[in-house]
């Protein structure tokens, strides 16, 4: 086999960047390229992307413009939701997310068209260029990857548009001046960053939310929902059965109107900067508020506890790109394991920002109000049992004691 690649899957999405980096692999690299355009619910038209590649001499039958919405969330968002997995403690992994399964698609493209290389348009200061390779690599271990932001000399915006006029690629008006931030959206979240978001101190312009109303805007009347849930898994809202993608759209609409999802973060990326980012997940903080609130009624201590160990790990690995890792199949196996008889109904009030538990019900809870009560228990529990419970436990404190008083 050939060094040189001489068919590309390239991660396409049909804007300026992507648009270059077409024309980059044809003309400088001399590789026929395939585009793969994935929709995962970025709420953008996507058929002009089809159209502009056909514009650049992509054969048709080498364009694949492919709905992975249903996938997207029955395969990775709700197995993620199920850890709980926060990175950092905070962020609920929007972006990350999203990789791996553009990755594996492009490999299954590749190896449906013949192509020897794959290609992204992830830069080389950032995250998404170890999430898209090591998804790569762990699923086609030969696969050569082009990565033009590590090897061209394009290296800003003025630099990408005169490409593109020498090049007649075409470029909206509207994009032709300097982006005041950079975004990134699917189903679950949309990110923003860059630009006027770089000084942590500043705070985020009313103009970057586009996923969420602003909690001071938001109804001045609170509303109450219900999620229900099936080992682990979210399958109605407000009783009605919904599949994956459908029920998180719907959280989002809910989410939309009251303002709930908005994060300010400052991360640590992978590749070792600091950076501040503007993410919105409305959707997604309802249904991760609404699992830890069943989970409560249906884990056993021991389980939960050792659960919420295994989630920080979790978000790291996914953070950094290891979805495809034997580590996070691992902690999946025993997430997964522990959801058997997570079900039951959690009910929320959405108001200003906020999703609160007002409610959790299920059939398979170990909440027992005849143990818990504070009035008379019926013998349910002996208050007596717990003398030499804490004598015990306290036996090597007060050892200590007497050795060290």
């Amino acid at each position: 086999m050939s060094d040189t690649p001489q068919k590309v899957v390239l991660a396409y999405s049909g804007g300026l960047d992507t648009s270059v980096i077409l024309k980059w692999l044809q003309a400088e690299k001399g590789c026929e390229v395939v585009t793969f355009t994935a929709d995962l619910g970025q709420g953008e038209e996507l058929e002009p992307a089809r159209a502009k590649a056909v514009m650049m001499g992509v054969k048709p039958e080498h364009i694949f413009v492919d709905d992975l919405k249903e996938e997207f969330v029955r395969d990775y968002v709700f197995p993620m939701m199920r850890a709980n997995a926060l990175y950092e403690g905070l962020y609920l992994l929007g972006t990350s997310i999203a990789r791996p399964l553009i990755a594996k698609r492009q490999i299954e493209i590749a190896r449906q068209v013949g192509a020897d290389a794959v290609s992204h348009g992830a830069t080389g200061k950032g995250n998404d260029q170890v999430r898209f390779e090591l998804g790569y690599y762990a699923l086609a271990p030969d696969i050569k990857v082009i990565a033009p932001w590590r090897e061209w000399n394009l290296t800003s915006r003025t630099a990408l548009l005169e490409f593109a006029e020498k090049n007649q690629i075409p470029v909206p008006h509207d994009k032709r001046g300097e982006a005041p931030f950079s975004t990134d959206a699917n189903l679950l979240h949309t990110s923003s960053e860059g630009l006027v978001l770089e000084d942590p101190w500043a705070e985020v312009p009313d103009y970057v939310f586009s996923r969420t109303n602003s909690p001071e805007a938001a109804p001045d009347t609170p509303e109450v929902i219900t999620v229900d849930f099936e080992r682990g898994d979210a399958v109605a809202v407000n009783g009605e059965g919904m599949s994956p993608a459908t029920l998180l759209a719907k959280l989002n609409d809910y989410g939309r109107t009251h303002g709930i999802g908005r994060l300010d973060l400052v991360e640590n990326r992978f590749v070792g900067m600091k950076s501040r980012g503007m993410y919105e997940t409305p959707g997604g903080t309802i249904l991760h508020t609404a699992h830890r609130a069943i989970e409560q009624l249906t884990l056993d201590r021991g389980a939960a506890h050792l659960k919420d160990e295994f989630g920080p790990r979790y978000a790291e690995l996914v953070y950094n790109g290891f979805w495809f890792s034997p580590e996070r199949e691992m902690l999946q196996a025993a997430i997964d394991h522990s959801q058997a008889k997570v079900d039951g109904t959690v009910r929320l009030k959405l108001y200003k920002g906020g999703a609160h538990v007002i409610g959790r019900k299920s059939p398979h809870s170990l909440y027992s109000e005849k143990v818990v009560t504070f009035e008379d228990d019926q013998g349910a529990y002996d208050q007596r049992d717990a003398e030499g419970f804490i004598k015990l436990n306290a036996l090597r404190l007060r050892l200590l004691g007497r050795r060290d008083r």
